[in-house]
């Protein structure tokens, strides 16, 4: 327990911007599934305390998702009422604790880094596009809605023209303000002290926007518009904060249609989260691994409760996710106090919360995005070749232009095609065999072609050598060396210094003891 509370200032003011990342969007997602707004809290409560509790995830963040609103809508209509879908949810959990029984997270490893890095690129785009209205006042589209094609008859690139007819002057004032408190704070003042290290620049841009908010109100030009701000149920009493939850009807739990959409459910929140725990592994600075099998049992857990007491479906959010690794979370402390942040603040302060400006969420979610989406990612993806770049900007644009699973699908579908080029021309394994027992060598040898379809046994052998093993790894053989195992051993010599791992790197170039970078090393050597 300890370990847990071992870095709590850093989770504390992690938390506290990603409960401010994490509000709006759980509203807003509610609100694009045509859903109580309540569901969409409930959500994200139980994905932040349950899920967070259960999972092995450092870094990951669990509520209500984007790519899910667009079913949960149709599944709504299709089953009658919100109390029938619930039932779905209730059982679409324990489909993904019987998917975690069965061992399908290793699905996760066989996505290229490609496609994991061109997502990540995407949302920040559309995080972008679509929070740039909110930020000048105008939210004609629902928070949380990252479809190209728009609920509200637009689409994103419209929505983007349509502002210059509905600009906000008080919205876009203190959203410029708190975008400027943001940028201020992170690249100077967190430099100056750990009191603004502790006191995150978005938690002070908030407090700034309601203060801005209070004494605007009678001020024509800048008072902003109860349409314009957060909107989260106010209840008067106990009995009507209560009334708010709702329960599922299981007398409908023999109607098919009740399973097809559980079974949908299941099938699109497992890869979703297989999909984030891959990209937030790879972001996190110390390259923890997230177990994926726990992970479903987590996610399935957190959907049987909130199904049971009212609230949406879960899934792990790269956008929470990401706000809270670029907001130095270390431990699992920061996503389950960002839950009870929503559920105190639901509970004790929903007054005040509907005194903060959605243009201010937005100038944080914009920092958020442009830190995804950041534009020499691009050269770097285009400087590591075709095999590489096509499937990113095919992943891009897939996102930006249709919505998040079928970019992915896209780029999934273009990487595949690009590994059966490569397959085609060469075959692949890992070798792998003890040198000497009894001093503790192991060699492992890598074949002439080595791809992402590797990445799982490599990763559980490399995993299982034991501390103070003598690694000697033979690449003399290999002739194409997938960009995704180069990442893989690069992350790997960290944690090979702290478990006193040796590794001696034998090429056609010589012997090579602990290398400092094998992305150096194959740069010199190409792999193609």
């Amino acid at each position: 327990m300890n370990k847990v509370f071992t870095h709590i200032k850093s989770d504390l003011s992690a938390s506290v911007v990603v409960f401010f990342v994490a509000l709006p969007l759980c509203l807003g997602i509610a609100l694009a599934s045509d859903a109580p707004l309540f569901s969409g809290l409930i959500a994200g409560i139980v994905g932040g305390i349950v899920v967070g509790s259960l999972s092995g995830s450092n870094i990951g963040v669990s509520g209500p998702a984007a790519g899910l609103a667009a079913i949960v809508l149709t599944a709504i209509a299709t089953l009658g009422n919100f109390e029938n879908f619930l039932v779905a949810v209730v059982l679409a959990g324990l489909i993904q604790i019987l998917f975690g029984a069965l061992k399908a997270g290793i699905i996760g490893y066989y996505f290229p880094s490609s496609v994991i890095k061109g997502m990540l690129t995407g949302i920040g785009i559309i995080i972008i596009l679509k929070q740039i209205p909110y930020f000048f006042g105008y939210n004609a589209n629902p928070q949380g809605n990252f479809a190209f094609f728009q609920i509200d008859g637009e689409n994103t690139f419209s929505e983007l023209i349509n502002i210059l007819k509905h600009t906000q002057p008080g919205s876009t004032l203190v959203g410029l303000l708190g975008l400027a408190i943001i940028i201020f704070w992170e690249r100077s003042l967190s430099k100056k002290g750990k009191i603004f290290q502790i006191i995150q620049g978005p938690l002070v841009a908030v407090v700034v926007s309601i203060v801005f908010y209070a004494i605007t109100q009678s001020n024509e030009l800048l008072a902003i518009g109860s349409s314009h701000l957060v909107s989260v149920p106010v209840p008067g009493d106990v009995v009507s904060f209560l009334g708010q939850f709702s329960f599922p009807n299981f007398s409908v739990i023999t109607n098919p249609d009740v399973w097809i959409v559980a079974f949908t459910i299941a099938l699109v929140a497992s890869l979703e989260t297989l999909l984030c725990v891959e990209a937030t592994d790879k972001m996190d600075p110390y390259k923890n691994v997230t177990p994926t099998n726990r992970e479903l049992f987590a996610q399935g857990t957190g959907n049987i409760i909130s199904g049971l007491i009212g609230g949406l479906p879960i899934t792990q959010v790269i956008v929470r996710s990401s706000a809270n690794i670029q907001s130095g979370g270390r431990s699992k402390m920061s996503t389950i106090i960002h839950g009870g942040l929503l559920l105190v603040s639901v509970l004790l302060i929903p007054r005040l919360l509907n005194m903060i400006p959605l243009s201010v969420l937005a100038a944080i979610l914009l920092v958020v995005g442009y830190k995804l989406a950041k534009p020499e990612l691009f050269k770097k993806m285009y400087d590591l070749g075709w095999k590489q770049s096509i499937p990113f900007t095919v992943t891009v644009f897939g996102i930006v232009f249709i919505d998040l699973l079928y970019g992915i699908g896209l780029g999934l579908g273009v990487g595949i095609v690009v590994i059966l080029i490569k397959s085609y021309q060469n075959s692949h394994f890992l070798h792998k065999e003890s040198e000497d027992v009894n001093d503790n060598r192991v060699k492992m040898t890598l074949a002439e072609e080595v791809t992402f379809f590797n990445k799982g046994a490599i990763i559980k052998e490399l995993d299982g050598l034991p501390e103070n093993t003598k690694l000697i790894l033979d690449v003399r053989k290999t002739r194409y060396l997938d960009n995704d195992i180069i990442e893989i051993l690069e992350d790997f010599v960290i944690k090979a210094k702290e478990r006193n791992i040796n590794i001696r790197l034998i090429s056609e170039r010589g012997e090579f003891d602990n290398p400092p970078s094998y992305i150096e090393f194959f740069k010199l050597r190409p792999t193609t």
